[in-house]
């Protein structure tokens, strides 16, 4: 491990799923076969609740060292960085509500050890944790306090006697709370939120009845009820009073993981479609066949394409930054982890709906897996922040970047100016007259909620089909490319484009209130050199067909 881990140090290109060295593939294969050989022949088991399959599956976890790529040589961990932490994500995001409980043990659940725990609780927790003999639950939420988390009603009070603290109080929807042996809460103090650490055998701790859901019925959901609970000021997580600063950190890194896992459940999403389509007969020909189910498929696979691009150009930026023990790279990278937050998750909606609407009737029934995967990804719009929280969260992000220094999207200029780095360079000046549009009219975004998610939604589209770009440009560079990444490109790239171009619209028609201002953007955008548009139907049955004749490109 400590050889791998010199190697990727000393990688210093864009990074791109291509890039993963062949001792990374064979820790990611190991992950690949724990939930072929372990976790799917148990999910019945799991989707019935059974606690003791769930803890049997951390322990084994554990044994194959998929708890620790995150956590610090010094308590047992590998420290192999976020990339590769994203990829085990993607391949555990084959395992149904399994990949749930293990994202949150292994993120929000370990994640606040390793950033703000002291050395004796690294020493204590850590390596429980990543043997997987302690399973990790993070207790934010409450009845009262959601999208507002950082509002708890969950009070402690400090007793100077015992150098204690008395908690008292509910925290609602605590994934792997039946299963969890510790809990990070959040408590309100009198100076402030602060994060404990609570055990689950201390005394005054009790969990609620399973919530019943709508998806995800394999993973634990209930109610963490704290009742005159004392815990010592030893196990205080971080700073007194700093617990909000815990909070939005560790989320930052969830929603990055939860994006990982996104993109492995839609490859599995669009792999169980395109086996389907090849093999169902309808008008004496395979449903591949039709047009209009390739079109599908292309839609499908570019959006996976590009959301994975995005996704590992993210972990190795964060891979990359200077870091004060990793908790700088948290704060500086808000707006990229809630952007690949909204642009997976959202991708993974759309998958798995097509997934079902090409399966048709039989895509509603429970014999078929698509139809827990449709009911398990509707959550990932809604956990780990909103999507509409997290694009207020980006479009804040991104104006502060903007006034402060602005914003810099680097992009590689190829020897000539190509169709698609024309259509990046113009995604840019969409961006700064929405920036300024924004800027100029001191629109309030807090109030003016829109105008937050259409920026938002531009800088997304931009950063994505940059991302993508990126990715393919170096493979070509390299000679690696294949036919259907550029195709893939193409289609991304120009459909990228359209939408912020229309989301600029829509903003610019609203924030300039003078028409002969207005006149004057539109007549800028109107006078813009874009690139003639290509047949972009042609491009998606060609990418189709690709990946209908060779059916182990997207893995």
């Amino acid at each position: 491990m400590a050889k791998l881990k010199k190697t990727l140090e000393e990688k210093g290109d864009i990074f791109s799923p291509e890039d993963f060295l062949e001792e990374e593939q064979l820790i990611a294969q190991t992950a690949e076969l724990f939930i072929k050989n372990d976790v799917l022949p148990q999910m019945d088991s799991l989707e019935n609740k059974n606690y003791e399959v769930a803890k049997n599956l951390f322990k084994k976890s554990g044994e194959l060292g998929l708890l620790a790529i995150d956590v610090p040589e010094d308590y047992g961990g590998f420290a192999l960085g976020k990339k590769l932490s994203g990829l085990i994500a993607e391949k555990i995001g084959y395992g149904g509500a399994f990949s749930v409980s293990y994202n949150i043990h292994v993120g929000v659940g370990t994640s606040p050890y390793v950033y703000f725990g002291s050395e004796a609780q690294k020493q204590k927790y850590l390596p429980q944790l990543i043997s997987g003999d302690w399973i990790g639950a993070y207790a934010l939420t409450e009845a009262g306090a959601g999208s507002d988390a950082l509002s708890p009603k969950t009070r402690a009070i400090y007793n100077s006697k015992s150098d204690s603290w008395i908690i008292n109080g509910e925290k609602q929807w605590i994934t792997n709370a039946h299963i969890a042996n510790v809990f990070v809460v959040f408590c309100q103090t009198n100076d402030g939120m602060t994060a404990f650490i609570v055990e689950k055998n201390t005394a005054g701790v009790s969990i609620g009845a399973e919530e019943e859901k709508m998806g995800i019925h394999g993973s634990s959901t209930a109610t963490l009820i704290l009742e005159d609970v004392v815990v010592p000021s030893a196990n205080i997580l971080g700073e007194k009073g700093n617990g909000h600063q815990v909070a939005m950190n560790i989320l930052n890194l969830a929603r990055l993981k939860l994006a990982f896992s996104n993109i492995g459940t839609a490859k599995q999403a669009f792999n169980f479609s395109l086996s389907y389509a090849k093999e169902r007969q309808q008008f004496d020909r395979a449903l591949v066949e039709f047009t209009l189910i390739q079109e599908k498929l292309a839609e499908m696979v570019t959006s996976i394409y590009a959301s994975e691009s995005a996704a590992y150009r993210t972990a190795d930026m964060i891979d990359q930054a200077p870091t004060d023990e990793g908790i700088t790279s948290l704060k500086a990278f808000a707006m990229e982890c809630a952007i690949n937050k909204v642009r997976c998750s959202e991708m993974l909606g759309h998958v798995t709906d097509e997934a079902v609407q090409i399966h048709g009737g039989y895509g509603y029934m429970r014999d078929y897996d698509v139809e827990r995967l449709y009911r398990d990804a509707r959550i990932s719009r809604i956990f780990e922040g909103t999507n509409e929280i997290n694009r207020l969260t980006i479009a804040k992000n991104l104006l502060h970047k903007h006034s402060s220094k602005g914003i810099t999207i680097n992009t590689p200029t190829p020897l000539h100016r190509d169709r698609n780095s024309q259509f990046i360079e113009l995604g840019k000046e969409l961006l700064s007259l929405s920036l300024e549009a924004v800027s100029n009219a001191r629109i309030d975004i807090n109030r003016e909620q829109q105008y937050a998610r259409l920026l938002a939604n531009i800088i997304t589209e931009l950063y994505t089909m940059e991302a993508t770009y990126m990715r393919t440009l170096k493979l070509q560079h390299r000679k690696q490319n294949q036919k259907w990444k550029d195709l893939a490109t193409d289609i991304i790239c120009e459909q990228c484009f359209q939408y912020l171009k229309q989301q600029t619209i829509s903003l610019i028609s609203a924030a300039i209130l003078d028409e002969k201002e207005r006149f004057v953007a539109f007549a800028n955008i109107e006078n813009y050199q874009i690139p003639l548009y290509s047949n972009l139907l042609l491009k998606k049955r060609q990418l189709a067909q690709i990946l209908i004749d060779q059916p182990k490109l997207l893995k």
